[in-house]
């Protein structure tokens, strides 16, 4: 969902409430901020009347002992190094004292002991969730598990989309309340600050929607408005939240985060129609049951990207496979079968390899200069709205580039029309005043035009086939400069270096070279220029590939000499070749006529490349010195 101005102000709002530090505490219990090192209460609630029987200038500046006795003193340093929870009394009431440490302060919170057997049958419920192997099953069972645990009313199971706005994925309610799975609601439901709150602290309990905070206070010198709450089970709730409760009738909720990998990806919340709180234990339990459940939907999340992954890679190898067989890369791409739009998926591609465009039939025309960087939007009018007339109707693009020479890939999609069903009408009209929370949350259908699907993880396989491109367009530049090293670029014969080559790798004694040298070749280019000269090159090595042997190697040394290497070939064999060779060459080139001396030299033990070129060269000349146009040995 894209965040509108009134959506970025409600955000901007929430940032800057204080939900940390709110000052109060709800008043089902009382907290208690204790020196370490004098070990004197240092903070009180107010209401330490109501939930202790003792009054705050009774608690304040006094000892733990002093006040509680000497016997919790080793249940709250337990509790304090990691157990969290003691059981203590005051005034004959039992109490469960929730203990953590900040800073020079001990934080001890009251809350009326309650009875509790969650914890045994959670444990159940972990082993039971842990053989569900099927997102869906694993959703609908953890909101049936956690409804009859807790007895709450409602419970959903949202899920954290990545431009932060939330969807109810799953839900379990009592007869008779309105549901809300499918339905989504905005990144301000939920704001950033509340979400790493949620990282800190696994659970969230408000156990009323209606009861007023309870002020905090301390001993003169200490600030208890500023007091950091962040680990505190009693932390106040956010006016704006509560009345969101209240707006969508709930009295009560417990939140628990589904953490994975350090990041918060969705919540299970229990909400109730009537005020209800769950002891200390239970929301343990539960957040440890919360924690399977995020890693399992997490594991389920991994697994089907992997899936995913495997199988773009086979459609990219695939594709690659393609290329690497092709002379033409961009055909390779855009035509055939199987083409870049089955690997990522598009209705539309232009490409760009070596300056030169090339494009699927439905492509649009006129943009090149604009797709030449780098792109991912699934909404053009809004992030690119000089592009997105010159590619409409479509909606979406992702570009690639490659390299660094201007070369791309773009690919387009169609405009889909979306219907989202919001948890609520988000407009206006459904608020009080704008900043305020939704007074009804019936399902609201919104309809997004102009965007098209978003390309998510299809990003990253666009990125990873450019990168194939660009090294198969490496690889084939490299062929091309090899190829060049080794071949003549006039006749595409094999030059001096590949025959050199050729010859020092060759096994057969039994070789032969025919050394040819073109007679008079200077004349045909001092009368009738280069071009023609290169005309007849060209022709005699057409003729020379004509009338040799599959097995012969033919090769250009420069100008107008060439080479014929004849493996498994008797000097006999490699005369009566060469006559023909001459024979041929003798033939006009249209306007001209040239001939042909040709010498023969057969290999001999212990003789180097090298001299044996020079006895074919050296032969050569003997042919000339005899008359031209014939053959000498």
């Amino acid at each position: 969902m894209p965040l509108t101005r009134i959506e970025l102000s409600r955000l901007e709002a929430c940032s800057s409430e204080p939900i940390r530090t709110p000052g109060t505490i709800q008043p089902h219990g009382a907290l208690l901020a204790v020196d370490r090192e004098s070990r004197r209460i240092v903070v009180a609630s107010e209401n330490t009347s109501d939930v202790l029987g003792y009054a705050p200038d009774h608690v304040l500046g006094r000892a733990v002992e002093d006040l509680l006795g000497e016997a919790v003193l080793p249940g709250l340093k337990d509790a304090a190094e990691g157990a969290n929870l003691s059981s203590v009394e005051a005034n004959g009431r039992p109490y469960d004292a929730i203990v953590h440490r900040d800073g020079p302060l001990t934080f001890v919170e009251f809350e009326p002991s309650m009875d509790s057997d969650a914890t045994a049958a959670s444990h159940l419920v972990a082993h039971r969730l842990s053989r569900i192997t099927d997102r869906h099953e694993l959703l609908a069972t953890t909101t049936a598990e956690f409804a009859r645990l807790t007895g709450f009313d409602r419970i959903m199971v949202y899920h954290f989309h990545p431009d932060g706005h939330g969807e109810v994925v799953a839900e379990t309610h009592a007869e008779g309340m309105e549901p809300y799975e499918g339905l989504h609601f905005p990144a301000s439901d939920i704001p950033d600050q509340a979400r790493a709150l949620y990282l800190t602290k696994l659970s969230r309990g408000i156990v009323s929607t209606v009861k007023a905070p309870v002020p905090l206070l301390g001993l003169a010198g200490t600030s208890a408005a500023d007091l950091d709450l962040t680990h505190a089970e009693l932390r106040s709730v956010s006016p704006f939240h509560l009345q969101f409760m209240r707006n969508m009738g709930q009295a009560s909720t417990v939140s628990f985060s589904l953490v994975y990998r350090g990041a918060l990806i969705g919540m299970i919340t229990c909400a109730h129609r009537v005020e209800r709180r769950l002891p200390f234990l239970t929301r343990r339990s539960l957040e440890v049951l919360a924690g399977q459940v995020a890693l399992q939907l997490g594991a389920m999340a991994e697994v089907g990207a992997l899936t995913h992954r495997v199988r773009s890679q086979d459609q990219r190898a695939r594709l690659l496979g393609k290329i690497v067989a092709s002379d033409d890369i961009a055909g390779a791409l855009l035509d055939g079968e199987f083409t870049l739009l089955d690997v990522v998926a598009a209705d539309a591609a232009i490409v760009r390899l070596d300056g030169v465009v090339s494009r699927t039939p439905n492509a649009p025309t006129g943009a090149d200069e604009l797709l030449s960087r780098d792109l991912t939007t699934n909404w053009l009018d809004t992030d690119e709205p000089e592009l997105a007339p010159l590619v409409a109707p479509f909606a979406g693009a992702l570009i690639r580039s490659i390299g660094d020479r201007g070369d791309f890939i773009a690919l387009l999609r169609d405009e889909v029309v979306q219907s989202v069903d919001w948890l609520g009408d988000l407009t206006d009209q459904n608020r009080q005043e704008r900043l305020s929370p939704r007074l009804s949350f019936s399902a609201w259908t919104q309809s997004v035009t102009g965007k098209s699907l978003p390309w998510g993880d299809t990003a990253d396989q666009a990125s990873l086939l450019a990168a194939d491109v660009e090294s198969a367009l490496h690889r084939r530049d490299e062929s091309r400069l090899a190829t060049l090293a080794m071949h003549d670029p006039l006749t595409g014969l094999g030059n001096r270096r590949s025959l050199m080559d050729a010859l020092d790798h060759a096994t057969t004694a039994s070789l032969a070279l025919l050394f040819i040298d073109l007679d008079d070749f200077k004349t045909i280019n001092d009368t009738h220029g280069h071009e023609a000269g290169d005309a007849v090159i060209v022709e005699t090595g057409r003729r020379l590939l004509e009338h040799t042997r599959a097995d012969d190697r033919v090769a250009r040394l420069g100008g107008d000499e060439f080479v014929v290497m004849c493996a498994h070939t008797t000097v006999e064999d490699a005369r009566a070749l060469a006559l023909r060779i001459a024979d041929a060459l003798q033939q006009p080139v249209g306007d001209y006529r040239v001939t042909a001396s040709i010498g023969i030299v057969a290999s001999a033990p212990e003789t180097s490349p090298d001299d044996l070129l020079a006895r074919a060269d050296a032969a050569m000349y003997r042919a000339k010195q005899a008359g031209r146009n014939g053959v000498s040995l």
